[in-house]
């Protein structure tokens, strides 16, 4: 396999932290297109132009990879339903970049639903197969309370189609296989199971006692972070509110206890969902315990999961969790939500605790016992190390390339036979 177009149609690998449409599959791009490239493969990205700023070729991510933005529609940030009518003239750029440059693929690899639309187009344009990976499923989207609109029959039209053209389906867990089984009636033999990935060599153990030194932190204080998109869906409120459980059932941990928030931009006024957790704080008298920090860049990301006590994914719907995965990996175990990818990766009791979504004095009950019980905390840290390693980026990638290279072998023994 000599060159393969990764699919990032609404948003960008290089795009900064703490966006809105910033999170897991931005990881997940720039990642395996890395292992890729060093594997001597050559990876071009195509994304969505946001910015009159972008380059037409960026090389920022390294040697043997192409972050290429495509001008669809004005030169801003959009919303995906936004982004759909404009996918023809991205299709249209794309194939004017391969053409100015004289460039072929062994393989298209898309992601979220607007990039396989694009990717049928550019296979019935090229004969190239494609194999998608969606990240999240607007049908179990719709079956999350605090979604306040449904997801929009567009998508899911969109991802039927698409469930039904492509060569092949990456999904992230076997609850994902059963998923698209079940909800989109899914060829079963496309579907291949590979899960995200972690970068061991950013996130790894270090000395507690280092991490904190380096962030200012109170070796005493027990210390809950939260990492990620500020939204309904990650139900942050709950953390909060478990906070006052804790309060009202264990007031002598709360002098030593803090809650850090780790994503968005809390000067935002116009971000309400922001405001909203900002608002509950100060109802509830938290004020004292709870930082908004906003995003943070990989580098400082590690530190912190390194220095907390816990790191808490209360999330309604987690394709996969690669939060969770990134604070095992640093040594730290998770208090996640009992649902979707978080089930299949946080061991409970092994490298973390499971409670029910939306349930407030659960996560509470859960997190005095990982504050009370230090020895078992520090047991359940080190197994979610070592649990992580399974997860090494360059074991996902070899894997991978295997899943892909079968799938183009019977491509290469018609094209020798002919």
């Amino acid at each position: 396999m000599n060159r393969i177009a990764i699919l990032s149609v609404h948003t960008s690998p290089i795009a900064a932290p703490g966006g809105k449409k910033v999170g897991g599959l931005n990881t997940y791009v720039r990642e395996i297109a890395q292992e890729f490239a060093a594997r001597g493969i050559t990876v071009d990205i195509f994304t969505r132009r946001t910015s009159p700023d972008e380059l037409n070729r960026d090389n920022s991510l390294g040697e043997n990879i192409n972050v290429v933005h495509v001008t669809a529609g004005p030169v801003s940030p959009l919303g995906s339903e936004a982004i759909y009518p404009h996918l023809q003239q991205f299709t249209a750029g794309v194939i004017a970049y391969t053409i100015r440059n004289n460039v072929t693929y062994d393989l298209i690899y898309s992601h979220y639903w607007l990039s396989g639309w694009v990717a049928q187009k550019l296979k019935e344009a090229w004969g190239t197969p494609f194999v998608q990976m969606f990240h999240t499923l607007g049908h179990m989207k719709n079956r999350i309370p605090s979604v306040q609109s449904h997801v929009p029959e567009l998508r899911i039209r969109v991802e039927t189609q698409v469930v039904e053209w492509a060569d092949r389906l990456i999904a992230n867990t076997p609850a994902e296989r059963a998923q698209l089984l079940w909800l989109y009636h899914a060829d079963r033999r496309k579907i291949i199971v590979n899960s995200p990935g972690v970068n061991t060599q950013r996130f790894s153990p270090i000395p507690q006692r280092d991490a904190r030194d380096t962030l200012g932190i109170s070796q005493d204080e027990n210390l809950l972070v939260f990492v990620g998109r500020i939204e309904p869906l990650k139900a942050v409120d709950s953390i909060i509110e478990a906070l006052h459980h804790v309060r009202e059932t264990h007031p002598e941990l709360m002098p030593n206890t803090r809650l850090a928030i780790i994503g968005g931009d809390p000067k935002d006024k116009t971000d309400l969902d922001m405001m909203a957790l900002q608002r509950l704080t100060r109802e509830l008298n938290l004020t004292d315990y709870v930082q908004f920090l906003g995003a943070k860049d990989q580098a400082a990301l590690a530190k912190w999961y390194a220095a907390a006590t816990t790191v808490i994914m209360p999330s309604e719907y987690e394709s996969f969790g690669m939060v969770a995965l990134e604070a095992m990996a640093s040594g730290t175990p998770v208090i996640a939500s009992e649902v979707g990818g978080l089930a299949y990766l946080v061991k409970h009791e092994q490298t973390g605790l499971l409670v029910p979504a939306r349930s407030p004095q659960r996560l509470a009950q859960r997190i005095v016992q990982i504050i009370t019980q230090p020895e078992g905390t520090a047991m359940m840290g080190q197994q979610a190390a070592a649990y992580a390693h399974q997860y090494a980026w360059p074991i996902i990638a070899d894997n991978l390339l295997k899943d892909f290279n079968e799938m183009l072998a019977p491509r290469r023994r018609v094209r020798v036979a002919s």
